[in-house]
């Protein structure tokens, strides 16, 4: 099982180490391996997130997730998409801006730098509303039940995920202009930029989201009429249509994962700059993450791991919420990827641990609720 899921992530493993030492010696190999690490350390909530979704598509979309999803998000987001800031930010040709990350690294390097206010704001809204819109709408299984019973109350008001995420982003642009004015300039531009990739965010988020939602409640009523196609497809002797009925929905969805990837890629993207500024060791280590965290997220919905350690996802959740409001601060301060890093395990780790108690517990009561023998037998394993 682990060998099916995780073959692709091994085999580019080896083809992107070995990638590594004949491009520049076994000190790239070094900052490749460190990068992987990286990435996957920084985008474990993601995968959890992303199962999350992804089992509620079919075995088709899964796969399609993990090839077509796989190259945009390998060459899309870690490749491509570093490279297109700079153009769009140094207002330069395509071609311009490859040859600026092939051959002035450190030039390219500053470009980044100098558009993460937009970036982080737009990921920092996308995420931030994901994060919102978890913790306001009524749940049968709370994990902080003091933090997420009132929040559930208070998600009753319309639109007031929207209402907060504008809030934080004006505090966010209000904080960039009122620095720069008391350090000898009222940069406009910089805090009107953050203002508009904010916006882009939020409407990106209810742009895709919106789709997504309207088709995954309409999955109930698609399968269903997926049945009916395929019975009549039979009496008449004709081939199914199973894929395209399943089409609208799955696909959607497939692309909200897309878009969710993306945002989660940012920190990773910005991140690996620490570390180096070659572009060609960037896309092999984060590239390699990325596989990783791919393989990762079938691996939960095939082992039905969510079902299993039901606060999983509520930590995921919340470590989104984290990274969502540390890019937004790190628009005018910064953060070591470190603390951005282990947030997110922190959480996770603090969510599993809470499903497995909570596990024992159902199992105790189970045990005292059938025999006696029983309860003699769960009370001595705990």
């Amino acid at each position: 099982m682990v060998l099916k899921t995780f073959g692709w992530s091994f085999a580019i493993t080896a083809l992107g180490l070995v990638a590594a030492v004949f491009y520049d010696g076994w000190t790239a190999f070094g900052v490749v391996a460190i990068l992987a690490v990286l990435e996957i350390s920084l985008s474990f909530d993601n995968a959890v997130v992303n199962a999350g979704i992804l089992k509620k598509m079919n075995a088709f979309w899964q796969k399609i997730f993990l090839t077509i999803g796989v190259l945009i998000a390998v060459f899309g987001m870690r490749l491509v998409f570093p490279v297109v800031i700079v153009a769009i930010s140094a207002k330069l040709g395509p071609i311009e801006a490859v040859d600026l990350a092939f051959n002035q690294p450190d030039r390219y390097q500053q470009l980044v730098t100098d558009a993460h206010p937009s970036i982080a704001a737009f990921g920092g809204m996308f995420l931030l509303m994901i994060f919102l819109d978890f913790v306001f709408e009524e749940r049968d299984i709370q994990w902080l039940r003091w933090i997420e019973r009132p929040l559930a109350k208070l998600g009753k008001v319309d639109m007031l995920s929207v209402c907060v995420a504008l809030i934080a982003l004006l505090i966010a642009s209000v904080t960039v202009a009122t620095h720069a004015h008391q350090h000898g300039g009222v940069h406009v531009d910089k805090a009107a930029t953050v203002l508009l990739s904010g916006v882009a965010g939020l409407i990106t988020y209810l742009i895709v989201g919106g789709l997504s939602g309207f088709f995954e409640n309409r999955l109930e009523e698609e399968e269903e009429r997926e049945h009916e196609a395929e019975e009549e497809a039979k009496r008449a002797g004709k081939k199914p249509t199973a894929v395209v009925l399943a089409g609208k929905a799955a696909f959607f969805m497939f692309l909200y994962l897309e878009v969710l990837d993306a945002s989660f890629s940012f920190d990773g993207v910005i991140g690996a700059f620490a570390i180096t500024n070659d572009i060609v060791l960037m896309a092999l280590g984060l590239g390699i993450g990325a596989m990783y965290v791919r393989s990762l997220t079938v691996y939960l919905v095939r082992q039905g791991t969510l079902d299993d350690y039901v606060y999983l996802e509520h930590g995921a959740h919340y470590a989104i919420g984290a990274l969502a409001v540390i890019l937004l601060v790190t628009i005018q301060y910064e953060i070591n990827e470190v603390i951005t890093g282990l947030v997110g395990v922190v959480l996770i780790a603090w969510s599993f641990f809470s499903s497995v108690r909570r596990n024992k517990k159902l199992a105790a009561a189970e045990g005292k609720a059938t025999s006696p023998d029983e309860k003699t037998e769960v009370s001595s394993g705990l």
